[in-house]
Parts: C-alpha cells; sequence; structure tokens
C-alpha cells in the first residue's frame, strides 16, 4: 500500500511521519535530525528550554540534516514569544504548538514566512486555525501521551475535521505501527505524529532506565494525573504519579515557568527528574499503547520498518 503525500506550506517529507515533540528535553535535535535525515519531520521539544538552548539544538540539528527540523512548544509556557522569535531567527522549518490556543503566533510566523502547524482536539478549533493561517492542523484525540485536550478518541475526531478543512490533517494520539497509521489515514489523515514511539528510539533524549521503563510498560500502567497547566496528563504508573494522586505537593522554589500553574506540584521538575532517569521522583509521560513497544530502535530504523510494513499491508 502506498503512503500519501503530506505537504505542509512549501514543505513536503519523504515520509508523512512527524517525530512529536516530548518536553522537557526528550526530543531534542538529535532525535530531530536523525527523524529527519530518515525522510520524516523531526521536531525539538522547546518548552522547558532557555532561549540559548533552543537555538544552540537549532543549530546542531541544522549541521547534522538536510531535512525538515521543526519545534514544538506549548503555549501555557511562559517565555512562549520569546522561545517561538528565536527559533524564528535561527530560520526554522515550521512551528507546531499546542496546550492552549494562541492567535498571535499565526501573524508571528506569517510574518517569517514559516508554516505553522496548530494542534486541535475539536472541529471548531481546527476551523478557527484554518481561518486564522494554519498552514495543517495535528489532531490529537485522547490516546496521546502527556497533556490532553480531550477525551475523545482520534478516531472519532479526525473524519470530522477532515470534512471541516482544507488544510492538510494529522493524526496524533496512540499512533505506534503501520496498522495504526492505516487506520487514521483510512479515516482521511494526510500524516501522523507519534511521540511515544520515538521516546523509546536510540536518539530519544530520555535516560537508558527511563527508556527500559517505557519497554516494560504495560497497558495496566497507564494513568491519568492533573497537571498544573491546567489539563489532564496521560502518565505510567511510579511511585511520583501514586503520590500526586493522594496529596499536592507545592514547588519549593517556583521559576514560574507557566503563564497559569495550579502549584500541585512542579511539572517541570518531574518532567526533568524522569528524562534524567530519577524515576521516582520523576513524572513519565505516555501514549496509551506503549504496551506494543517491545524494543529501542534506532529513528532512522523505526521509520523504516513503520515504511516497509505499511506498504506490504
Amino acid at each position: 500500500m502506498k503512503l500519501p503525500v503530506l505537504k505542509i506550506g512549501n514543505l513536503q517529507p519523504k515520509y508523512p511521519i512527524i517525530q512529536g515533540g516530548m518536553a522537557v528535553r526528550i526530543s531534542t535535535a538529535p532525535l530531530a535530525a536523525a527523524v529527519a535525515n530518515a525522510g520524516g519531520i523531526g521536531l525539538i521539544a522547546a518548552s522547558g528550554m532557555s532561549i540559548q538552548e533552543l537555538k544552540d539544538e537549532i543549530r546542531w540539528a541544522r549541521k547534522n540534516t538536510n531535512g525538515i527540523i521543526g519545534i514544538n512548544i506549548m503555549y501555557a509556557v511562559k517565555k512562549f514569544p520569546e522561545l517561538v522569535f528565536a527559533a524564528l531567527e535561527e530560520g526554522i522549518d515550521l512551528i507546531v504548538q499546542g496546550a492552549g490556543f494562541s492567535r498571535d503566533i499565526f501573524k508571528w510566523c506569517a510574518e517569517a514566512k514559516t508554516p505553522f502547524v496548530s494542534i486541535v482536539s475539536t472541529t471548531k478549533l481546527a476551523k478557527l486555525a484554518e481561518g486564522l493561517g494554519a498552514s495543517a492542523v495535528v489532531v490529537e484525540g485522547t490516546e496521546a501521551g502527556g497533556h490532553l485536550g480531550t477525551m475523545e478518541s482520534v478516531r472519532k475526531i479526525l473524519p470530522e475535521v477532515k470534512k471541516a478543512i482544507k488544510i492538510p490533517v494529522i493524526a496524533a494520539g496512540g499512533i505506534i505501527d503501520a496498522l495504526d497509521m492505516y487506520e487514521v489515514f483510512k479515516l482521511g489523515a494526510d500524516g501522523v505524529q507519534m511521540g511515544t514511539r520515538f521516546a523509546a528510539s536510540l536518539e530519544s533524549n530520555a535516560a537508558p532506565n527511563l527508556k527500559e521503563f517505557y519497554i516494560q510498560a504495560t497497558a495496566e500502567d497507564i494513568v491519568l494525573i492533573d497537571s498544573p497547566v491546567g489539563l489532564p496528563g496521560r502518565a505510567l504508573k511510579n511511585e511520583f504519579s501514586e503520590k500526586i494522586a493522594k496529596e499536592n505537593i507545592p514547588p519549593e522554589k517556583c521559576e514560574n515557568c507557566l503563564k497559569k500553574c495550579k502549584r500541585n506540584f512542579c511539572i517541570m521538575a518531574a518532567l526533568n527528574n524522569a528524562q534524567k532517569g530519577n524515576l521516582k521522583e520523576g513524572l513519565i509521560f505516555s501514549g496509551a499503547y506503549i504496551n506494543k513497544i517491545k524494543e529501542i530502535l534506532p529513528a532512522g530504523e523505526i521509520i523504516r520498518k513503520l515504511v516497509s510494513d505499511y506498504e506490504k499491508l
């Protein structure tokens, strides 16, 4: 079976596969470059980075690939404008944004002639994004890892959005293998965004014990947490997730990284702990079907296998 062609503005990857931008520091330049080199679109997760760190990451990726490199950023972070402008100044190929809705970013990207992709979970927001000038939308369902904008399946939302707008629609949430891709392409998706599968890749910046935790996880390990961002989040059960389910852990030292924070715990500290391998005090975000991932592979091999398996369907 032949893969669909994905075109976002003037960008056309070899394969319609986008690697999700997983913060904090899971999706960094080496992963994004490896995905881009394999024919997909690689994303650097900007949320939680300093301005200079993001610039350095983009420059490293640029030196190590001629493929398509973008950033993913949460609207919820306080340094949202500064990080967006830093990426635009570095000539980033595209920007993907979720965890809130910004009208300003459409103008910023249009002025820079940079394609903008809005992460949405409803037809209403998809139509609004198209009207404001988005080059594509990522339709993210409840199966996704991390912050969730809906409790509806991507397989329900996707056909509705596809009928309502003309710009490309990229499916996200619970997409692990070629059969998952087949299902969403059959429903009208022009591309897929995959996060969790690439979190468990060789080039992922997750600590080795965190990657091992991913591939040992079962469906029973999936939990929903109440994020300080103001959204539910899908994560894996561990000591930290069980603790925050029982009590609040207000930050001892707050760096005001979010525009609005419920302060039930410090999400940046929790995500940083997980990325560094401190799993007892870390929040481990995960998609709903992580149990399908059985091995850590190079990102290029993940894409090669996805394409090969899909073409055999």
